[in-house]
């Protein structure tokens, strides 16, 4: 027990190990134990991620997301290289991100925007529960799977004709070039 308390919440790599080896065969034949390790460092990098960030910005700014890529933009946008044009355009761009800020008049519409909007990105469009649909899940979220699932099959298919077609076409080549002295010097 003491070991466990000293690296926090974090599963040592043998416990990792146990926790593979007790998964089905089916399972363990879909992914190797690095593969399985890589999925589970960004299921959680994918959930905590977005917190983290929300955390920071608001213990150290007024800033929500939305806010911060506002300025991000405009900052962008400085053209002319004079320096009372380009103060004044800061104080522009500083006054529409502080709009959709923390304290803002429009707080309300950049912190949905923050939540619903650029989290669900970094997430893949799942929010801070794992659901696709907040509270309509349980009817949006395995059509968004099938979905999935048929859009990987479809690209399976595509993948699988494309590489009979090259394999077709280099079979075609070889013939060819064999015909007018081409191919293999032996």
């Amino acid at each position: 027990m003491a070991d466990s308390s000293k690296q926090g919440s974090h599963p040592s790599e043998d416990q990792r190990k146990a926790i593979y080896e007790g998964l089905s065969e089916d399972q363990k034949k879909k992914q190797t134990y690095t593969e399985w390790v890589k999925d589970a460092y960004n299921n959680q990098y994918e959930n905590w991620m977005p917190w983290i960030e929300d955390k920071y910005l608001a213990w150290f700014g007024t800033d929500n997301k939305a806010s911060y890529a506002t300025k991000d933009t405009l900052d962008k946008t400085k053209v002319t290289g004079i320096s009372q044009v380009d103060k004044l355009q800061d104080g522009v761009n500083n006054l529409v991100g502080d709009q959709i800020g923390k304290d803002g008049l429009l707080a309300p519409v950049g912190n949905m925007a923050s939540k619903e909007g650029i989290n669900r990105a970094e997430r893949g469009g799942k929010d801070e529960h794992g659901s696709y649909g907040g509270p309509a899940s349980s009817y949006t979220d395995p059509v968004v799977k099938n979905a999935q699932g048929a859009g990987q099959g479809l690209a399976g298919g595509a993948q699988s004709a494309g590489g009979a077609v090259t394999d077709g076409v280099k079979g075609a080549g070889s013939y060819v070039g064999g015909l007018f002295g081409g191919g293999k010097k032996e």
